[in-house]
């Protein structure tokens, strides 16, 4: 069976663990990662998430078999800084991961001190609950080219024969300093451009996303694209694929439209 490949829109901080306050406010995106198991039909081998939080001069993998975690987020609760999601790693889909990056000229390291952070564990505790099973984190290439993280992504397609799940983990709109009603006219237009974008036949889908930053809206919703590149890895890995959108808001946060993607 082949995998299809997903981008999600991960939300804010650590929310799975935040529900009673703001059940309301991630009610929908909660919904929609909970059915995953059911859209791949069970458990995968093991999980690669691309994660918008980690960068390198060149690709790296986390490549610990009990990854720790990374509190990487400000202001919230403080029981929010002593959670713990404890997924094992894969030291061997890390080497399986470097491996093919490698083998396609794109270096690639293995780090076995790397956690997990908010990106793959607050859109990892919803689709698997009881943390079984192996997740390891792909970080993106400093440069935050769209063509290099395209061409990694096809390099990785062999992986969704394999078992494995392979997640890009950011989210469609990024201004945290637009966070909010200031930013509704911007995530809009790039959220409908951004659907429309993934509607093209592949080829087409490709040349609309190496041209992201053309699109209405788009240096307003990522001044920074580092959120939306982990898109570009699983469109790679199932470039031929139809794209369909599993979980899409208006106004999150009040205001903001959000979508998340999967391919296959």
């Amino acid at each position: 069976m082949t995998l299809p490949t997903y981008f999600l829109s991960h939300g804010g901080g650590p929310w799975p663990f935040m529900m009673d306050q703001v059940g309301h406010l991630y009610a929908q995106l909660d919904a929609s990662l909970r059915d995953i198991p059911r859209q791949i039909g069970g458990k995968p081998r093991a999980v690669l998430v691309v994660t918008a939080h980690w960068e390198g001069r060149d690709f790296l993998l986390s490549s610990s078999a009990k990854p720790p975690m990374i509190y990487d987020y400000g202001g919230f609760p403080p029981h929010t800084y002593q959670v713990q999601y404890p997924a094992p790693g894969s030291p061997e889909l890390a080497a399986r991961v470097q491996a093919l990056l490698q083998a396609g000229g794109h270096p690639a390291s293995l780090d076995d001190g790397r956690g997990f952070d908010h990106g793959t564990f607050s859109a990892m505790v919803p689709v698997f609950p009881d943390a079984d099973v192996p997740v390891v984190q792909l970080s993106l290439k400093h440069g935050l080219d769209a063509r290099t993280h395209i061409e990694a992504g096809r390099l990785l397609a062999p992986l969704r024969d394999e078992g494995v799940l392979i997640v890009g983990s950011g989210l469609s709109y990024h201004n945290l300093r637009a966070f909010n009603a200031q930013g509704a006219a911007a995530s809009h237009a790039f959220d409908d451009w951004l659907r429309a974008a993934m509607a093209l036949p592949a080829a087409e889908r490709t040349q609309a996303l190496l041209k992201w930053d053309q699109a209405p809206g788009a240096r307003m919703a990522h001044p920074r694209e580092e959120h939306l590149l982990p898109l570009m890895v699983v469109l790679g890995a199932a470039e031929d694929d139809t794209a369909t959108m599993p979980y899409h808001e208006d106004a999150f946060m009040g205001a903001l439209a959000v979508s998340s993607f999967k391919f296959g």
